[in-house]
Order: C-alpha cells, then sequence, then structure tokens
C-alpha cells in the first residue's frame, strides 16, 4: 500500500510536498528543522518571533500522515537572544498541545564532543532537545530494542543480597517509586534513560553541521519495526535515510536544497546503506529552483 512513497526524497518546500502526501502513511516522523535564526548566511533562517507561526502549519501535516500509534521526534534547541535563552521552543511545545499532540517525553541529546569555549554568563552547549510527540497515549514502543549492557558493578552489588534487596523498597519521600533488586539477578540487559550520550561528529564531511546516525538510529530502533515507513520532512543530505535503510525500514524524505538531495542519493548509492536498493529522486516541486529563505535549514 502506498508503494509509490516508500524510499523516495521529495525535492522541495515540505509544507507544499507533505500536503500530497497520504494519510496516516508514517510510523515515525523523525527531524531536525532550521532553528530560529541560525546559519543565515548558509542556509537562510527562521526569524525568532515567527517561529511557532511558521512551523505550526508544517506540525499540522505530520499529525495527519503520521499513523494513530505513530511518533513524531523533533530535535531542537532554543538559542541564546540578547544574553538570555529564548523562550521559542518552549511556546512550540505549548503550541503543539493545542493543536492536539500529547507532549510525551524529552529525550535530552548529550553531545560527548561539544566544542569547548568560554561566554560571560553561561558555559557551552553540550545538550539539545529530542521532544517526543504522539497522537494519542497508546503508541506504538519497542523498548526492548535499545536495552544496554548492564555493566561490570552488578556482579558485586547483586552477590550477595540482603533482606531489604529481596524486597520492594518504596520511596522513602512518598513518591510512588520503588525497587526491588532481586528482580535484576541474571540479567545482562537493562533499559536506557532519556538521556543519550553520543558525539556530534557524523560520517559525511559535505556540510557544515552535525548529526550522528547514532541518533535517528536509536529512535527508529525504538518506535519502529522492520518495514515501517520513517518520514524526515527536512531530510538534509540523508542522514535519516541511511539509518532507516540499514535497520530495514522504508524512509520518505522531504529536502529543499537540489544539492543535498544529490549528496543524500550518493551516500545511499555507496554501501553505506544495505536493505534497499538505491533510492529515487523525485524532483515534482518548482521549489527546489525557487527556495524560500525561510526554511533553508543545516543539512543532516
Amino acid at each position: 500500500m502506498h508503494h509509490q512513497w516508500r524510499n523516495k526524497i521529495l525535492v522541495g518546500d515540505c509544507l507544499d510536498l507533505l500536503a500530497g502526501v497520504p494519510d496516516g502513511i508514517a510510523e515515525l516522523v523523525i527531524t531536525s528543522p532550521p532553528y530560529a535564526d541560525q546559519r543565515k548566511q548558509t542556509y537562510g533562517g527562521v526569524p525568532i518571533d515567527r517561529y511557532v507561526e511558521w512551523f505550526m502549519p508544517i506540525a499540522k501535516q505530520v499529525h495527519r500522515v503520521l499513523k494513530p500509534r505513530g511518533s513524531f521526534v523533533l530535535n531542537i534547541k532554543e538559542r541564546v537572544a540578547d544574553g538570555e535563552r529564548h523562550t521559542y521552543v518552549l511556546k512550540l511545545i505549548l503550541a503543539m498541545r493545542e493543536q492536539g499532540w500529547l507532549w510525551t517525553e524529552e529525550y535530552i541529546w548529550h553531545k560527548k564532543n561539544c566544542h569547548p569555549g568560554k561566554w560571560p554568563n553561561r558555559f557551552r552547549d553540550a545538550w539539545e532537545r529530542c521532544l517526543h510527540f504522539t497522537k494519542q497515549r497508546d503508541f506504538a514502543m519497542y523498548q526492548d530494542a535499545v536495552r544496554v549492557p548492564m555493566g561490570e558493578w552488578r556482579h558485586a552489588r547483586l552477590k550477595n543480597l540482603s533482606k531489604t534487596d529481596r524486597r520492594r523498597d518504596d520511596s522513602r519521600v512518598k513518591s510512588g517509586f520503588g525497587k526491588k533488586i532481586e528482580n535484576w539477578v541474571g540479567r545482562e540487559l537493562a533499559y536506557p534513560s532519556n538521556v543519550l550520550h553520543l558525539a556530534t561528529e557524523c560520517s559525511n564531511k559535505n556540510h557544515s553541521a552535525t548529526f550522528p546516525p547514532a541518533l535517528p538510529t536509536w529512535f527508529i530502533q525504538l518506535f519502529t519495526k522492520k518495514g515501517d515507513l520513517v518520514l524526515d520532512p527536512f531530510m538534509g543530505s540523508g542522514t535519516t535515510a541511511l539509518a532507516a535503510k540499514k535497520l530495514g525500514r522504508d524512509y520518505l524524505g522531504i529536502e529543499l536544497v537540489a544539492e543535498y538531495v544529490e549528496l543524500a542519493r550518493r551516500r545511499l548509492q555507496s554501501g553505506e546503506g544495505n536493505h534497499h536498493d538505491p533510492q529515487d529522486v523525485d524532483r515534482n516541486s518548482a521549489a527546489g529552483n525557487g527556495l524560500r529563505r525561510s526554511q533553508k535549514r543545516r543539512p543532516i
């Protein structure tokens, strides 16, 4: 069903092209849109005070093309303006809730190798938000796919269990949380936290922005299964498509700049991915030649 939308990258403005995508086609939408007023000289930029107004029509289309049990992961970070953090991301979250989205979770991407620097009133940025939105409380999530090794500490800690370790130990602050250490005996894997410790560096050096393949890979594993469709409406140089392909998922990308679409095609054809034939590039919009500067973005 809808095979013509699978393993394609469309060239043009995502707001225009999303309007032609069928309802409820994607299991996961994951993207990193242009941040407000960032990289103006190279990619243009969306003014801070107009960011929510600009993004909400796109969010509405994403809501429509997402399956009922699907997830939308939005990588974004508020910038500093006039010496303080701007609130456009917070305003965007509230606006999306008003539009009907559930703000289900917030994951933090900790950038392990962020650039050093010194500022008079803050320290270097070492993290970005990955906002998780869903259409309903019952959504697809495959937690076992992202389990991590428990570590060598467990051998000593679990060797001699106390009486407390063998029963549920409720939180002393009456939060409702509790633990039973005995449950971890014999386990090799544990569920991760909502902080992802990833380097910023990626394998593709032909653009100025960095978006590690491990980031979309982790969310694709968590929220999809093989054969599902992953959509990135700001595809850039194809990192999301590449991650989806390697994991045996289908992809649909939209990218405004034809140069980066060609780069994505070359990456997919080069053998970096290995589950599908090299993807087709559909030039079905004139927007690739008449670019809206307000939507030019950092490629990923």
